[in-house]
């Protein structure tokens, strides 16, 4: 199997084992349903077991209101554990400033969610086996916290000390990523950093004795597989039933997102050895041979039936931009289409209510949804975007009661890391056709081949694809930190009360 095994974004990784079935946590950032959990039998072929919450809080940047978002923000670098039966998820959301901790007795939940007093920076968790209960935390300072026997915070007069501490004048980025194991007796902490030395992040391990001892280690990996001096650093460890060790990292991949990457190491007197050069080919060993994984993407027919309670329950791999406004869309109500309604104006793409998106994945991919536009309202835009800091989009739009076709896009000519969305921005208009009706049919092609990072956009007229507007270049900035995501949209900027239809949603690798 090629490695890094998912082309796709799944940034922030941890990892543990229960009997012969794995479990991978990962960021979802702003979107919904957030926290989501993998599941593998070899560690290899993955499929999403859960997400953790259906919705985080109810603040009004959560919910896209009074001009507030959280792109950039939501739940970051979740820790995954299993103690005593019961799995905990651990994590904190960068918008509300709280610590969560969410456990359930399944994989599969219910979820219960309280809060821990304090913040602790890309958390991790540790069930020591004298009973007490460890956090440890924090960027370039990393901080060991006793928790109080219930979880609620910390534990007065318990342990609470530095662990480990950069050198600022030494780092672009300090020791954070932090993972604590107690592995044959001894603690065990893995942390991700970027020297100036090595010019790119490289994975740290320390090792002491007890927790209150000293902490000693340095980089134990430094590699970018080939791929643009892009380290492979941060993230869990496991070990199969076979006694076999791995790390579950991942890697920057320019538009595409920050992608895991599965690295073999091995123990060497107590200390773990990291290959030099992550493998390009990977296989473990499969205890269920002949199971096939749901897929992480897809296509669907929005074909859906409530349950019992009167919800539907989409397919696992889509997530809204942001908390749904349950109210403005359905699947029911016309079988066979995904419904959005608007009851706001919204500026630009960034402030769509309802977006529903897929992760691309890469080399590269393509989708296809099928638009009913006949009851858009004045000044509406609706229909297949590429969500990202520089996103860009192809919509049906209606300007003095005609409609158009419109390709636009939010350049990026800063090629930093650093952006800054602009509420106000609606993006730079590269094409416009005029239609006579709906529904039409819509493309979107994504190539991240070597970090071309380029999407383009169709429409089919008769039997034939005509692409609208220009071949767009999008840029992984911070301001959102995600990867492009393929997703389904509708937003007013004149009238609110429009409504659009979309069917027929498809979605395949390019070969």
């Amino acid at each position: 199997m090629q490695n890094p095994i998912i082309l796709a974004d799944y940034p922030d990784p941890d990892i543990i084992r229960v009997e012969d079935t794995y479990y991978m946590v990962s960021t979802t950032m702003h979107f919904m349903p957030g926290c989501v959990i993998l599941r593998s039998y070899d560690l290899i072929h993955w499929e999403t077991a859960a997400h953790v919450y259906r919705t985080l809080d109810d603040t009004p940047g959560q919910k896209l209101e009074e001009g507030r978002h959280i792109y950039g923000k939501g739940m970051w670098a979740a820790s995954l554990r299993v103690h005593q039966g019961t799995f905990y998820v651990c994590f904190v959301a960068n918008d509300t400033g709280k610590t969560y901790l969410y456990t359930a007795a399944s994989v599969n939940g219910p979820w219960s969610k309280r809060t821990i007093a304090g913040f602790y920076h890309d958390c991790s968790l540790l069930f020591d086996d004298d009973g007490r209960t460890y956090l440890v935390s924090g960027n370039m300072e990393i901080r060991l916290t006793e928790l109080a026997e219930d979880l609620s915070g910390p534990k007065p007069g318990g342990l609470n000390r530095v662990l480990v501490q950069d050198r600022k004048e030494e780092v672009y980025l300090g020791y954070e990523g932090a993972h604590l194991y107690k592995i044959n007796g001894r603690y065990v902490l893995f942390l991700i950093h970027m020297p100036k030395a090595a010019g790119r992040r490289t994975q740290a391990c320390y090792i002491a004795d007890s927790l209150e001892g000293e902490f000693a280690g340095g980089d134990i990996f430094n590699d970018d597989m080939g791929f643009f001096n892009s380290g492979v650093a941060q993230g869990g460890i496991v070990d199969t039933p076979q006694g076999d060790w791995y790390a579950m990292l991942f890697q920057d991949y320019g538009a595409l997102g920050r992608i895991p990457v599965l690295v073999p190491f091995r123990w060497e007197k107590g200390w773990p050895v990291f290959p030099q050069q992550a493998p390009l080919y990977i296989e473990v060993p499969d205890p269920r041979p002949g199971y096939v994984c749901q897929p992480l993407y897809g296509g669907d027919d929005f074909q859906y039936i409530a349950d019992g309670e009167g919800r539907v329950h989409l397919k696992e791999y889509w997530e809204w931009n942001h908390n749904p406004a349950d109210g403005l869309w359905s699947v029911t109500e016309q079988p066979g289409v995904y419904r959005i309604r608007t009851d706001r104006l919204s500026p630009n793409l960034v402030y769509a209510v309802n977006t529903l998106t897929q992760r691309t994945v890469g080399p590269q991919c393509e989708a296809e949804v099928t638009l009913d536009g006949s009851a858009l309202k004045d000044g509406d835009f609706a229909g297949l975007c590429l969500l990202i800091s520089s996103y860009g989009f192809i919509a049906l739009t209606r300007q003095e009661g005609q409609l158009y076709l419109v390709m636009r896009a939010r350049p990026t000519e800063d090629k930093s890391i650093f952006g800054n969305l602009v509420d106000n921005d609606p993006g730079v208009e590269y094409a416009r056709v005029a239609v006579e009706g709906t529904p039409v049919r819509l493309k979107v092609r994504c190539n991240f081949v070597e970090k071309a990072d380029t999407c383009e956009f169709y429409y089919m007229e008769g039997a034939a694809w005509h692409k609208l507007g220009v071949s767009h270049s999008m840029v992984f900035k911070m301001d959102m930190f995600v990867g492009a995501r393929v997703g389904l949209f509708l937003f007013s900027t004149r009238e609110a009360g429009g409504r659009a239809d979309f069917s027929e949603f498809a979605y395949s690798l390019v070969e």
